[in-house]
């Protein structure tokens, strides 16, 4: 049996139901400069997990090569 959502269920936010609500909060410029923040902690965090993932790379690929030179 699938569940059954009435209208009194609530929904899911999208991004424009977001922005709408924070523009009603906040004021059109307001808004802007907080997206244009997110984008820009979004875009560091995206940096920061790339060199993670290749330092945690690196470090295996350096351990197989002593494993492989030690046989």
């Amino acid at each position: 049996m699938s569940p059954v959502l009435c209208k009194c269920a609530p929904r899911l936010l999208t991004r424009r139901d977001a922005v709408r609500v924070m523009k009603k909060l906040l004021g059109e410029n307001d808004v802007e400069a907080v997206l244009q923040r997110l984008d820009r902690l979004t875009q560091d965090e995206a940096r920061t997990t790339a060199a993670l993932t290749l330092q945690v790379v690196y470090n295996l690929f350096h351990n197989m090569k002593e494993v492989l030179d030690c046989e």
